[in-house]
């Protein structure tokens, strides 16, 4: 039996599966050998263990920031976090429809990261505005590869941060008459849980639906904790200039969450203990573009009702000079 297919075997039993538990490289090696066949190096079993945790399908992976290994979990179905829609690859689209109770559990905890997000963001001066129609269920998959889940959108402000803020009158002036847009767009894309099987995917479908924005964000609710998986958001955030933030909420940390009702409506303290729970990571950075894409936009608009209601709300706007959480009439 190959090296590799013995500790395919040998680690699931070895490993922690919590990664703040993780175990070192010169203890793994130890309890390995104890079941392990045949006389390996130090340093080639250290060379699998590093090559194994890059792959989504093996056993182990190696810590973000640090030196230890720990259990990497079994792949999930990937979610949506839009309101209504379930799955996000066509191939997946069978593997919760058995269990509603399952279901009914992920559409919980998509709801919860969602008005987590909204909160955050108002919270720090931004104003959301998120899809939900445009992923309902009778919705083509193909608008996932469309219409981003929430738009961010950053003022020109001449006031404190409040629930409505007066825009800068000067500068709201001086970027018309140079006609430069008085707001910074940015798309976003919520994720659950992050995985090395599936960032790729949650990655390209951000960049595409970000195109025509200013910038563009992959949201994870979940703590980025691979180094491998990491790594990759890092290399694709290089090279196409996509930012990538974890909000640090595990599953079990959104289902102690109150609803998302509750989460959109909660006061002042009960907000800030809500906040308080985040652990806010930033893994890459996204980059500015100076332009937004009119004519992208444009077709958006042409072909989904909610795309013009963004519209509508940033125009409104414009037009009383305050900036203004959007209100669905």
């Amino acid at each position: 039996m190959s090296l590799r297919k013995q500790l395919t075997d040998i680690l699931p039993s070895l490993l922690p599966s919590n990664p703040a538990e993780s175990i070192k490289g010169t203890e793994l090696i130890r309890l390995t050998r104890l079941q392990l066949n045949g006389n390996y190096s130090d340093a080639s079993l250290r060379y699998h263990f590093s090559i194994m945790s890059c792959d989504p399908a093996s056993p182990i992976a190696k810590v973000e920031k640090g030196q230890g290994y720990y259990r990497r979990s079994a792949p999930l179905p990937a979610l949506s976090s839009a309101q209504e829609l379930l799955s996000l690859t066509q191939g997946r689209l069978d593997d919760m429809s058995g269990d509603e109770g399952i279901m009914d559990e992920a559409m919980q905890r998509i709801r919860k990261f969602r008005a987590v997000v909204t909160r955050y963001y108002e919270i720090n001066g931004r104003f959301p505005f998120a899809f939900r129609q445009t992923f309902s269920q009778d919705s083509p998959i193909s608008n996932l590869w469309k219409y981003p889940e929430m738009v961010l959108v950053d003022w020109e402000t001449g006031g404190p941060i409040d629930e409505e803020m007066s825009l800068d009158e000067t500068m709201l002036a001086f970027k018309q008459r140079l006609g430069i847009s008085p707001f910074q767009l940015c798309a976003a894309r919520l994720r659950i849980q992050p995985s090395l099987a599936s960032y790729r995917e949650d990655f390209f479908q951000t960049l595409a639906v970000s195109m025509w924005a200013q910038s563009g964000e992959l949201i994870y609710a979940a703590p980025i904790e691979d180094e491998a998986l990491a790594d990759g958001l890092r290399k694709l955030s290089a090279a196409f200039g996509v930012g990538v933030i974890s909000f640090g909420l595990t599953a079990e940390s959104l289902d102690e969450l109150p609803g998302a009702a509750s989460i959109l409506n909660a006061h002042p303290r009960e907000t800030e203990a809500i906040m308080g729970k985040l652990e806010i990571n930033r893994i890459a950075a996204s980059p500015q573009r100076q332009q937004i894409d009119w004519n992208a936009l444009g077709s958006m608009r042409n072909e989904s009702e909610e795309a013009e209601k963004l519209i509508q709300w940033l125009t409104r706007c414009i037009d009383e000079r305050r900036a203004e959480p959007f209100k669905d009439e």
